[in-house]
């Protein structure tokens, strides 16, 4: 997928008016970080076969998103024991004025169907689907009545962030919403593409603004970057509960070098945590500790790619089997839209991990496509045989 010259001004720009909204000052709570998030993750988990942003997404959609994103946040921290001995667990505070809405109803959903604190949100939300629906609707209110109308607004002088545009203002009623209210969020021009083609950069920047927030409002509580690691971290202990499934799937093979697993076996995201925090079934996979070190955070080069695509496809049924009895997450055209969505706007100077010892290789467009199930005519392949 190559870029224009006016592709990347407009990248360019998109980027200008995300620093704007991160000005600290402009706002109360973390909402608007986890709205800036959310909307560029929907863009990554709506994105078209061939790794296309969408135009628009929905409120549910992004209220779905920032439950997903408060939900390891709304854990007690316990800082460390060098920073404060007598220090007890607590929920970190995320508004300057008191309870944050959106935090309460998600601790009011734990509380009730979720009260141990290892329980994945997957496994929550299917056990109690009708709850969980009446939160997605809280959420959904609160970012339609605040931060939403509020976010186009930001900014100093004539520079105004504009991402996207509604159909409604701050006076927005639960009426109005109930009577059918246009809940769509309309990207401005090719912003969703931006965002996507950005996610890499912005991520890491929105996030640490977003801990650097909590930092200030939790200030009896220090260490910023442990706060953002908490925030923000793959809850790696859990992954135990698919840590010896996934290795009776791979038959006792690593899945990047294919040697026999030996006593420790770790658990990798596919597509790096890093680069979207996704925890389905289908994004996981059991390594050995050599090859996890080496990859870390990189891109798996397209011989991966390929296998892991094929392994979703044709093992799809033992994957949702897998997840069903781990109460685990799963969710196979997530993942496959966020891989197509990241690997096809890489960069043509960019190098996939391709195995340990520090090898990589450049990015192979083509190959990139039909490894995704992606290829286009001039690819030589087109598509995988999947609805698009």
């Amino acid at each position: 997928m190559r870029s224009t010259a006016g592709d990347d001004r407009g990248a360019i720009e998109t980027a200008e008016q995300v620093l704007l909204l991160l000005d600290r000052g402009s706002f109360n709570s973390t909402y608007k970080y986890a709205v800036l998030l959310g909307l560029m993750d929907v863009c990554l988990e709506r994105a078209t076969r061939d790794g296309s942003a969408p135009d628009s997404v929905t409120t549910w959609q992004l209220a779905e998103r920032v439950i997903e994103l408060y939900w390891p946040q709304t854990l007690p921290f316990l800082p460390a024991r060098r920073a404060v001995r007598t220090a007890t667990e607590t929920v970190l505070s995320q508004n300057k004025g008191g309870p944050a809405e959106i935090l309460q109803h998600i601790l009011d959903f734990r509380a009730q169907h979720a009260p141990e604190r290892s329980t994945p949100l997957g496994r929550a939300r299917a056990a109690a689907p009708s709850a969980f629906d009446a939160l997605i609707r809280h959420v959904e209110w609160k970012l339609m009545k605040m931060p939403l109308p509020l976010l186009p607004k930001l900014g100093r002088g004539e520079s105004r962030a504009s991402l996207y545009t509604i159909q409604w203002g701050e006076d927005v009623t639960r009426r109005s919403i109930r009577r059918g209210i246009d809940n769509q969020i309309r990207f401005v021009g090719r912003t969703g593409e931006h965002l996507v083609r950005l996610a890499g950069l912005l991520r890491p920047l929105i996030q640490r603004e977003w801990a650097a927030m909590v930092a200030d409002l939790n200030r009896e509580l220090t260490g910023e970057r442990q706060l953002e690691e908490f925030l923000f971290g793959s809850q790696r202990a859990a992954l135990a509960a698919v840590r010896h499934p996934l290795r009776e799937l791979q038959e006792d093979r690593c899945f990047y070098c294919g040697n026999k697993l030996g006593s420790r076996v770790e658990v990798d995201h596919f597509v790096p945590w890093a680069r979207y925090p996704l925890d389905d079934v289908q994004n996981l996979v059991a390594v050995d500790p050599r090859c996890n070190n080496d990859k870390r955070d990189f891109l798996a080069a397209t011989s991966h790619v390929g296998r892991w695509s094929a392994r979703n496809l044709q093992r799809t049924t033992d994957l949702e089997e897998l997840a069903r009895r781990a109460g685990w997450p799963s969710d196979d055209s997530r993942s496959g839209a966020v891989a197509r969505a990241i690997y096809l706007h890489l960069p043509a100077t960019s190098q996939l991990w391709l195995g340990h010892r520090g090898r990589f290789e450049p990015v192979d467009p083509c190959a990139l496509r039909n490894a995704l199930g992606a290829g286009t005519s001039e690819c030589g392949i087109v598509g995988d045989g999947r609805d698009a």
